[in-house]
C-alpha cells in the first residue's frame, strides 16, 4: 500500500457556474430534463459561485446514461459500454451523499492519479481517512462535459462513489470513465471516444486514478 498521497487539484480551471449553465444549455441538457432553458438555469438558484465549483446534473433530473453521449473527445461522442445497461441503477454510496436538488455543486476535484494501481476497495478507506469524497459516475460525467481534457491516454479515472445494490450487499462492479481503443464491441468508429464502463471493485489498473472531491455537496 502506498503512503500518503499528494493532492492533485485540477478544479481551479473550471468555467464559472454561469458558463457551465451556458454549456449545458448549448448541449441540450434542459431538453433532456424536459425544461425550458430559463427554467433549467433557475435550478442553479443560490449555488456557490466560488472558483473551482462544479455544477452537477443530478441523475434524478437526467440519468447518467443520457448524459454520457453528450461527452466529446476530439469530436467523437461518448458512450456507455454495451454490458452496462444497468448504469442508472448505480447509486451514491453512504460515504458520498448528494443533495435532493436537481443541480448541485461540489468543489476540490481531483482526478486521483496517485491512486493508479489501487483497487476501489483499497482506495475508499484511504479517501475517507483523508477527508475526501469519492466522485459518483454522474459527477465524473458532469466534470468531463466541461473539462474533456481530464481524460488523457493512460490517465483516466474510476468513480467509486457509485455502486449498485445487490441483495444486502453491493454489486462487484464500480463505474469508470476512460478512452476507447476502438476494439471489440466498441467499434472502430469509437476509437478515442470517452467511454463509461466498469471495473471490478477488487482489481487494480495502472491507468485509472480514483476521482474525488472535497467533502460535502451543496
Amino acid at each position: 500500500m502506498k503512503g500518503d498521497s499528494i493532492p492533485q487539484l485540477l478544479d481551479a480551471q473550471l468555467p464559472s457556474i454561469t458558463a457551465q449553465l451556458d454549456r449545458l444549455v448549448e448541449l441540450g441538457v434542459h431538453d433532456l430534463a424536459d425544461l425550458s432553458a430559463s427554467d433549467f438555469r433557475a435550478l442553479a438558484g443560490d449555488l456557490p459561485t466560488v472558483p473551482g465549483t462544479l455544477l452537477v446534473v443530478a441523475p434524478a433530473l437526467v440519468p447518467v446514461s443520457r448524459l454520457a453521449p453528450l461527452l466529446r473527445r476530439d469530436g467523437t461522442p461518448g458512450f456507455v459500454v454495451e454490458d452496462m445497461t444497468d448504469l442508472d441503477a448505480f447509486e451514491p454510496i453512504p460515504e458520498v451523499g448528494i443533495p435532493a436538488s436537481a443541480l448541485y455543486a461540489i468543489t476540490g476535484l481531483e482526478r486521483g492519479d496517485e491512486y493508479a494501481n489501487w483497487s476501489p476497495n483499497e482506495a475508499l478507506p484511504e479517501l475517507v481517512r483523508r477527508g475526501r469524497r469519492p466522485l459518483t459516475v454522474g459527477e465524473g460525467v458532469s466534470w468531463l462535459l466541461h473539462r474533456p481534457d481530464m481524460l488523457e491516454p493512460n490517465a483516466c479515472f474510476m468513480t467509486i462513489g457509485s455502486r449498485k445494490r445487490r441483495g444486502a450487499g453491493l454489486d462487484a462492479r464500480t463505474p469508470a470513465i476512460w478512452i476507447s481503443g476502438g476494439t471489440g464491441r466498441d467499434g472502430r468508429e469509437r476509437r478515442g471516444a470517452p467511454k463509461v464502463g466498469w471495473c471490478w471493485a477488487g482489481n487494480r489498473h495502472t491507468w485509472l486514478g480514483i476521482a474525488s472531491s472535497d467533502p460535502g455537496a451543496r
